[in-house]
Order: structure tokens, then sequence, then C-alpha cells
């Protein structure tokens, strides 16, 4: 079996992440849709180059409008394709950055690895409520990766993933509940 990159017929993974936050669905909602810029990471996986979320915007509302998600290397852009106040917020990811950085003290670095190896299709936050103050979020990515040996980089993926999702959340965690009494 190769390391190499090679067209490999990858089935779409889901990843999902919760988390719950300790404000009304409708504070949360607000906090999913577009989000001010999160603080540097402390995650040491976000130290080596892979490329984090660092804030997002939307651009309309409702389905059709368009949601970018800024990383240090680029915007994730998300047209909306559900858009269920309060509770789901569904999109399709129609261009996406390179997903890490190569370091290299000499000269940037252009691995061809990086380019469609690994590819989001779309995502979704899902909002429960539990109780007037009190939301699950659900946060969920559908990928393929296209790289051999697919279950070493499908592991690599799903915790890089789990690592963004929970980056994200935990800053909508954060701006839900420090704004409550505003």
């Amino acid at each position: 079996m190769s390391f190499d990159y090679i067209n490999l017929p990858a089935e779409l993974t889901p990843v999902k992440t919760k988390i719950v936050i300790d404000a009304p669905i409708e504070k949360v909602w607000e906090n999913v849709i577009q989000f001010d810029k999160l603080e540097e990471p402390e995650d040491w996986i976000f130290k080596t180059g892979i490329s984090y979320p660092v804030d997002a915007e939307i651009k309309g509302n409702g389905v059709g409008a368009v949601r970018y998600c800024n990383f240090t290397t680029g915007s994730f852009v998300e047209p909306i394709t559900t858009w269920n106040k309060p509770t789901l917020l569904q999109f399709d990811v129609k261009e996406q950055p390179i997903p890490m950085n190569e370091i290299n003290p000499f000269y940037e670095v252009h691995p061809p690895h990086l380019e469609g190896y690994f590819k989001s299709y779309k995502g979704q936050f899902k909002l429960k409520k539990i109780n007037s103050n009190k939301t699950e979020i659900e946060g969920t990515t559908w990928y393929k990766v296209s790289i051999s040996p697919e279950f070493y980089w499908k592991s690599w993926s799903d915790f890089i993933i789990h690592r963004i999702h929970k980056r994200v959340l935990r800053h909508i965690k954060k701006e839900s509940e420090e704004n409550l009494n505003l």
C-alpha cells in the first residue's frame, strides 16, 4: 500500500461535536451564523501549521445567503441550504482553502499532497433547546479523504475536525454566555 496521494473512491464521513451552552437558543443562534475574531489558539495541533478558524461572517439572510468561515489559510465559502431559525443551519462547501501551511525556514512550500486530498462537502449547526436558558449545539462536517492509507488519514482528519469544532463551539459558548445581560 502506497502512502502517496491517489484518487480513491472515498466515502463521505461525518464528524459531530456537541457542547452545552448556558444561554437561550435565540442568543446562541446569533453567534452561530457569524462570529467575531477568535482568540489565538492554545491547542498544540494549530501550532504545527494546520489551518484553523479565525472568524465567520454571513452575506444575506436565509436560504441562499453565503457564510464565509475564515481560516488562517483562506475562506470556506458556504452557501446556506437550510435556515430553520433557531434550530438548524445547513450549508454546502463551495470553496475551501488548503488545510495547512507547511513549515519551512528557507522558502515557501506547496506540496501536492495539500491539494485535493481532503475535501469538505457540507456542514451544519443543530441547536436543541434544553430549557429557557440552556442550549445544546452540535456541529457536523461531512468530508472525504483521498490519500492512502485512508484509515490512517481519516483518524487524523477526524481528530483535527473535532479540534476545529471545539474551537468554534467554545467561542460560541463564550460569546453567548458573556453577552446575556447586555
